[in-house]
């Protein structure tokens, strides 16, 4: 019998089989395939189930120490030149495997409870599943070349998804935002994809490591030139991952229904980033260069993504930033050159942030019934309040995460976030001074959204409010939705909310794998490094930093519960008012949406305008004389076509005339 490793292809396969099979029915008998909903969804689940199974008996062997397995094929050749294709099974992947189909699992269950009223519900399941196939094969991806493809495929699936509800012009531009800047991010992959082969003849990950190594080392490349090549590739992750300035894109991203944000912001899009930053750890750690380019990018987003979260009142796009603040702290791991950190606060992050935007979907469920499904209505915080009698599955788990996220142990989030900063501690102090920083911030922004959102009086029913928001956003209250009538708050169906409770059971205990003094997550995916970690441990370190820690994440949440929950202190006298410039920079974003709509969207626009003027008058001017003096040409020559000898021979005759005559005129050729 085969082991798990052996047919570890299959994990990618069936959902895309499956995904495949419901398209192929869309296109060919749309009406029918919609109409078998409950089919459709037990086949996909059906699909991502087994593919779970069999990503845990992976996970289940490389635990029990089997070897690494690869399993390649010559996709193409032509001389010396092989491309080998394949999967490959190591500890790293095993984990991530398990991660994505859990996380997939759920959200599919999820959406069949938040879907359920959707005319689109079919064909968001099988975006789903296509999305979740791409994610796994990126996963098993032997090669760069290989990774490149699925890359590809991943943002094609997230363009897909963010962009479902189409007939909304919010969503349609989110979807060609997240499109357009992650395609900056990939052609700069690309460019370094190309590079590294160039200088190494290879695409596999030990080949191009060790190849530049050589290649350095002969002189055959320059420093500058394989400096240029990681920060290349690096842009990659950079889009992927929503670091700074290239993370423009995620927060907008949240126009797509809540489930895919859940599983974009956890475990598919945004962790390929880091996922492929951690693969190409032999090539970065050559380059202390990079890892120092890598720390800083990853310290301006994290905290970039927390002061923004300040201010915002869309749940969601709270939670966004906080996404953005969080994948800051993974790449800070990666520079610091601490991958098992970064991954593993990828592991646990993605658990307990999976787990709050489920949350948030259930509570935009629940305000739809009350202000209807106009977005700025059911999603903005200052129309909630109260929820927490009405909703107490959704709002105990959304909790749970809010502590987790803070950092509060004994949470999951607490172990992952302090490794980090215990490693960023020793290697760039300064940037463990803003991730520190960070830390208080996050737990102030995560509470004040709980505190918003399930405490104090529900003030939905304020129609005054709700005119007000409207007007704001400059959006008729005339429109159909609008004249929803209010029904009452409930707590979402079971598809709903159990989903959330198996997300709370990890976002508690997970954390307990990766203890600094013994960590089973570190031996896991390097035992060699586990051992270093474990003897080099020192206990006074470890509790003065948890300790500091623990108290500014402590001070965050006490602020917030005496702003938000005892409105003992007035923030908007403290903060909005004394440093109103300041406010209003966090609430525009740090400006960088503009900046990019004046540089690059309007540049851009006036630069095509400048060649169409050249195309319409030079290139198009050079055609049309051509084909004016061809034709005046054409009319003249043809009174000379009469069909008489003697009438071309007086023409040669006149012709030799005119030589002899210009050759006497400009005199014999010096010698």
């Amino acid at each position: 019998m085969p082991s798990a490793a052996e047919v570890a292809w299959l994990i990618p396969t069936l959902p895309l089989i499956g995904a495949v099979a419901v398209g192929l029915g869309l296109i060919s008998v749309n009406s029918t395939i919609n109409n078998l909903r409950k089919p459709v969804a037990i086949t996909l689940l059906s699909c991502i189930g087994a593919s779970t199974v069999l990503s845990y008996a992976v996970l289940a062997e490389q635990l029990s120490g089997a070897p690494e397995v690869e399993h390649l094929f010559v996709w193409a050749s032509a001389g010396n030149f092989i491309l080998p294709m394949g999967y490959v099974i190591d500890p790293l992947g095993a984990v991530m495997l398990a991660l994505v189909t859990t996380i997939a699992l759920l959200v599919m269950i999820y959406s069949h409870g938040y879907m359920a009223h959707d005319k689109g519900y079919v064909r968001f399941f099988t975006y789903l599943a296509l999305f979740s196939s791409s994610m796994l094969g990126l996963i098993v991806s032997p090669n760069l070349l290989e990774i490149y493809v699925f890359w590809e495929l991943v943002g094609m699936c997230s363009y897909l998804l963010v962009g479902f509800w189409y007939d909304r012009e919010g969503a349609a531009h989110a979807a060609q935002k997240a499109f357009i800047v992650n395609r900056v991010g990939d052609f700069g992959l690309l460019l370094g994809i190309l590079g590294l082969f160039w200088a190494t003849n290879s695409f596999d990950f030990h080949g191009i490591a060790s190849g530049l190594s050589d290649a350095l080392s002969t002189g055959a490349v320059p420093q500058w030139a394989a400096l240029t090549l990681c920060l290349l590739v690096f842009m990659g992750p950079m889009a992927k991952s929503a670091q700074f300035p290239l993370h423009v894109w995620l927060p907008d991203a949240m126009e797509g229904p809540t489930p895919i944000s859940a599983l974009i912001h956890a475990a598919t899009m945004v962790a390929a980033g880091v996922f492929l930053v951690a693969r190409l750890e032999p090539l970065y750690s050559q380059f202390p260069f990079v890892g120092l380019v890598i720390a800083v990018v990853g310290t301006i987003t994290c905290f970039l993504g927390a002061s923004i979260a300040l201010t915002q009142m869309d749940l969601k796009k709270g939670l966004a930033y906080s996404t953005v603040s969080q994948l800051g702290y993974m790449m800070l791991a990666m520079g610091c050159g601490a991958p098992i950190a970064g991954m593993f606060h990828l592991i646990t992050h993605a658990f307990f942030k999976a787990m709050l935007f489920l949350g948030s979907g259930s509570v935009i469920h629940a305000m739809e019934e009350v202000v209807g499904h106009e977005p700025i209505l059911a999603q903005d915080m200052r129309l909630m309040g109260g929820l927490r009698k009405k909703m107490p599955i959704t709002s105990r788990t959304f909790l749970i995460g809010c502590i987790a996220i803070s950092g509060i142990p004994p949470l999951a989030g607490f172990w992952s976030k302090d490794e980090i900063l215990g490693q960023a501690f020793n290697t760039f102090p300064f940037l463990w001074i803003v991730g520190f920083l960070t830390a208080g911030m996050t737990a102030f922004y995560m509470f004040r959204l709980y505190f918003l959102t399930f405490e104090g009086e529900f003030r939905g029913e304020n129609k005054e409010l709700q005119a007000q928001l409207m007007n704001l956003a400059e959006i008729s209250n005339d429109e159909e939705d609008h004249q929803h009538q209010p029904g009452k708050l409930h707590e979402s169906p079971w598809s709903m909310t159990m989903p959330l409770t198996a997300l709370a059971v990890p976002s508690v205990v997970i954390g307990f794998v990766g203890i600094p003094w013994n960590s089973q997550f570190a031996k896991l995916l390097n035992p060699q490094e586990a051992l270093e970690m474990s003897s080099h441990f020192e206990w006074g370190e470890f509790l003065a930093l948890a300790a500091a820690s623990v108290a500014i994440s402590t001070a965050g949440i006490s602020f917030a519960f005496f702003a938000y929950y005892r409105n003992r202190i007035d923030i908007e006298k403290l903060f909005a008012n004394r440093f109103s410039v300041v406010n209003k920079f966090l609430q525009n974003k740090w400006y960088l949406d503009e900046i990019n709509e004046k540089i690059f969207v309007r540049g851009s626009r006036r630069l095509a305008k400048e060649v169409l003027e050249v195309d319409a008058k030079v290139v198009d001017g050079v055609v049309n004389l051509t084909g004016l003096l061809t034709l005046g040409s054409g009319e003249g020559l043809k009174y000379f076509e009469t069909g008489r000898a003697q009438f071309y021979a007086l023409i040669v005759f006149g012709g030799v005339i005119a030589l002899v005559a210009l050759f006497g005129v400009l005199g014999p050729a010096p010698t």
